[in-house]
């Protein structure tokens, strides 16, 4: 495990594919991690710190889940029901 500064915006996920991009393998078992005292580690080898330090600091966490409102309606629009409508039958309140 190696100790990094943590980004601001953190997506380990997005974080350990950009690592892979340039050839460092990440445990994504047990990394990222952030201990207890708020300290950012990542399970590499020791080899790739000087490569992964870069990336790691340039990280920007910003991948958001796509916005599928407009699959939804268009679903909705087919099946002839309200959103209120399906709401109600996904038992929502």
């Amino acid at each position: 495990m190696i100790k990094f500064n943590k980004p601001e915006q953190l997506n380990g996920e997005q974080l350990i594919e950009e690592l892979k991009a340039i050839g460092v393998i990440v445990n994504d078992k047990t990394s990222p991690l952030i201990d207890g005292n708020g300290d950012f580690w990542l399970d590499i080898d020791l080899k790739d710190e000087v490569k992964a330090k870069p990336i790691v600091a340039a990280h920007n966490g910003t991948i958001v889940a796509p916005d599928k409102s407009a699959q939804r309606q268009a679903v909705l629009d087919r099946i002839g029901i309200t959103a209120e409508e399906a709401q109600l039958l996904l038992g929502g309140n």
